[in-house]
């Protein structure tokens, strides 16, 4: 498939789905262009670009994550220091935006930092900042309790605002009174 055409990561992301999806809960998973598989090219006869390729390796990235058999390195955000700028704080926030669907309350969690972004606002880091970016790097560095979608059951949207930020979470209950599993936060 060429690159650069405008459907080829669905049609990349459908016929990976539909090649492997005996394999996908087992021992593989695909993303966008990004995947990771133990075998089967051969038999469909499937080219890979080798330059983009890695085989054996003991570690790698996958997502932008740098992964090995310890796990995801993580040690770049819990080792940050307090912004000292406002470009430094948007920086940050850009990158935890990224994952603003793992995290419950986003926004109203990054209220104070936020504010620091405001056009004639002098930047002063204090106490609410400095909570809100420890909580922030806390969440980035814990695992997110999210489930894939399961399309038996029903969806449910629950909303929640005030004067300062707006969130919802989007869920499913496998029984009436049971407790509802996160599918994604919106915030």
């Amino acid at each position: 498939m060429p690159f650069g055409l405008c459907n080829a990561l669905s049609t990349f992301q459908c016929c990976m789905t539909s090649i492997f999806s005996d394999l996908l809960q087992e021992c593989m998973k695909v993303f966008m262009d990004d995947f990771t598989v133990l075998t089967r090219f051969i038999d469909i006869n499937l080219v890979l670009n080798f330059e983009k390729c890695h085989f054996m390796v003991t570690e790698g990235i996958v997502l932008g994550h740098l992964v090995s058999n310890k796990g995801i390195k993580i040690d770049i955000i819990t080792s940050l220091p307090n912004p000292t700028s406002v470009r430094v704080v948007c920086s940050f926030l850009g990158h935890a935006g990224f994952y603003r669907r793992f995290i419950k309350n986003f926004n109203k969690t990054t209220l104070s930092l936020s504010k620091l972004l405001q056009k004639d606002v002098e930047f002063k880091f204090d106490q609410p900042c400095i909570e809100a970016f420890l909580e922030l790097k806390s969440r980035l560095t814990s695992t997110p309790i999210l489930q894939a979608p399961d399309w038996k059951f029903p969806f449910e949207l629950l909303c929640d605002a005030s004067n300062l930020a707006l969130g919802a979470i989007l869920g499913q209950r496998a029984r009436v009174g049971k407790s509802v599993h996160v599918i994604a936060y919106a915030s």
